[in-house]
C-alpha cells in the first residue's frame, strides 16, 4: 500500500514538473572562461537528477565492494549458526527418542559453531554411555570441560551419574567425592552418593550422610524413613554378625525415636540381641513395645528370649491373654515360656491349644521335643510327622490332625 502511494506521489510530481517546463522551460547558461554551455530548465533538471542518481549507485557499489568480505563473512557465519542450532535440535531430539548414534552424530557435527558447546558435548556424553562407547563419554567430557571451564559442577555431575549407571562404582565415588569437597551441600550431590553408598552396601557412610539428607531436604519424608530404618537394618546386622553386643546397642541408640518404633527394625534389633544373648535388654524392650501396640511377630520374638526372670515373663506373657485367649502366636508363646521355666504340663497346655487355633510346624515341633522329653516317644514321632507334612503341604488348608493318645 506504501508503495503504490509512493508511485502516484512520484507520478503527480512529474506531471506537475512536466506542466511547468511545457509552460516556460526556463534557460541554464553555465561558463567557464571562453567556453559555455546553454540548455533549457528542464533539460538541466533532468541531467542533474539523472547524474545523483548514477553517482549514489556507484557511492553505493563501491561501498558493497569494500565490505564484501566482511559480508561474506557474517553471511556464512550465520549460516553456520543455523545449521548448529538445527544440528542440536535434532540430536536431542533423537537423544530423546533413544537413537543414541544419530543423536551423538548430531550433536557433535557443527559442535564447534554452537553457541552452547557445554550442552553439546554433554548430550553426546549420554548418547556415547548408551553405546557403552566409554573412551567417546570421557572424551566429551573433557571437552565439555574445556568449553567452559566455569562449568566444571556440571560436567562432573554428568560424568557421576554416567559412572554410576554404568556400574563404574569407584570412579564415580572418586568424582563425588571431588565434587564434595567443592560444593559440600549441593543436594544432587548428596542423592548421589547416597545411591551409591547403598550400591556398595556402604551403610556406616550412609548412616553420616543421613543427617545432612534430612537437613537440605535432599529426599522426601517418605524416602528419607525408608533409607534411615534400612541402614539401621544393615548396620544392626552387621555388629549381630561380629558378635558386638556394645557396637550392637551403640547403633541402636543413634536410631531416630521416629524410627525405634518401626516393627521390622525393633524385630531386628531384638533378633540381634536374642543371637548374642542378650534376653534381659531384649525382654525390656518387647515388653515396652507390646504394652504400646500389639505385633504378632514381636510375640514369638518374646517367646525366644530367656530372660534371666523365667517367672516373671511368664507372668508378663499370660497377661496377654486377655482378648487374645485364641491366638495361636501367643498360646505358643506361652508354650516355650512354660518350657524355659520347666513346667512341663503347662507348656503341652499352651502348645496343644495353639494347634487347636492354628496348627504351624513351628508348634508341632515344640509339642514333639516336650513329649519326647516326657518319653512319650510315639506322640513325639506323630507331632514331628504332622509338623513335617504341614511345612512341605502344596495346599495350606489341607492341615493334617494330630492324635496325642
Amino acid at each position: 500500500m506504501k508503495q503504490l502511494v509512493a508511485f502516484f506521489l512520484v507520478l503527480l510530481a512529474a506531471v506537475l514538473v512536466g506542466l511547468l517546463a511545457y509552460q516556460d522551460p526556463g534557460y541554464v547558461l553555465i561558463g567557464r572562461g571562453h567556453t559555455t554551455i546553454e540548455m533549457s530548465l528542464s533539460l538541466f533538471t533532468t541531467l542533474f537528477i539523472v547524474g545523483f542518481v548514477l553517482l549514489y549507485l556507484l557511492i553505493r557499489f563501491v561501498l558493497r565492494t569494500w565490505h564484501m568480505p566482511e559480508t561474506l563473512r557474517q553471511w556464512r557465519q550465520h549460516r553456520r549458526d543455523r545449521k548448529a542450532r538445527h544440528a542440536l535440535r535434532r540430536g536431542l531430539i533423537e537423544l530423546s527418542e533413544g537413537h543414541w548414534k544419530q543423536a551423538e552424530r548430531a550433536l557433535i557435527r557443527y559442535v564447534k559453531y554452537s553457541h552452547t558447546p557445554l550442552l553439546n558435548y554433554l548430550s553426546a556424553a549420554r548418547a556415547a554411555q548408551k553405546q557403552n562407547a566409554h573412551e567417546r563419554r570421557d572424551h566429551y567430557l573433557a571437552m565439555a570441560m574445556q568449553s567452559m571451564p566455569d562449568a566444571d559442577v556440571a560436567v562432573e555431575l554428568t560424568q557421576a551419574e554416567l559412572q554410576l549407571a554404568h556400574g563404574q562404582l569407584e570412579q564415580s565415588l572418586a568424582t563425588l567425592e571431588h565434587l564434595r569437597s567443592m560444593t559440600p551441600h549441593h543436594t544432587h550431590v548428596l542423592l548421589l552418593l547416597s545411591q551409591l553408598y547403598q550400591q556398595l552396601q556402604s551403610w556406616g557412610d550412609l548412616k553420616e550422610l543421613l543427617p545432612l539428607l534430612r537437613k537440605y531436604k535432599v529426599l522426601d519424608d517418605t524416602a528419607l524413613q525408608t533409607m534411615t530404618l534400612l541402614t539401621y537394618q544393615k548396620l544392626l546386622v552387621i555388629a549381630a554378625r561380629q558378635g558386638d553386643a556394645e557396637k550392637l546397642q551403640q547403633y541402636w541408640q543413634g536410631v531416630p525415636k521416629d524410627c525405634r518404633r518401626n516393627p521390622e527394625l525393633l524385630s531386628a534389633y531384638v533378633d540381634s540381641l536374642i543371637k548374642l544373648e542378650q534376653h534381659d535388654v531384649a525382654e525390656k524392650l518387647l515388653h515396652e513395645a507390646l504394652r504400646h501396640e500389639w505385633n504378632p511377630e514381636w510375640v514369638k520374638l518374646y517367646g525366644r528370649v530367656k530372660s534371666s526372670l523365667p517367672d516373671k515373663q511368664l507372668a508378663t506373657a499370660e497377661g496377654w491373654l486377655k482378648g487374645h485367649e485364641n491366638n495361636a502366636q501367643l498360646l505358643l508363646t506361652l508354650g516355650r515360656l512354660s518350657l524355659h521355666n520347666q513346667l512341663w504340663g503347662k507348656a503341652r497346655a499352651y502348645l496343644e491349644a495353639s494347634i487347636g487355633n492354628a496348627p504351624r510346624p513351628d508348634s508341632y515341633k515344640e509339642l514333639g521335643l516336650l513329649l519326647e522329653q516326657l518319653e512319650d516317644k510315639g506322640a513325639a514321632a506323630e507331632c514331628y510327622r504332622n509338623g513335617l507334612l504341614l511345612a512341605t503341604a502344596d495346599n495350606p488348608d489341607s492341615t493334617p490332625t494330630v492324635n496325642h493318645s
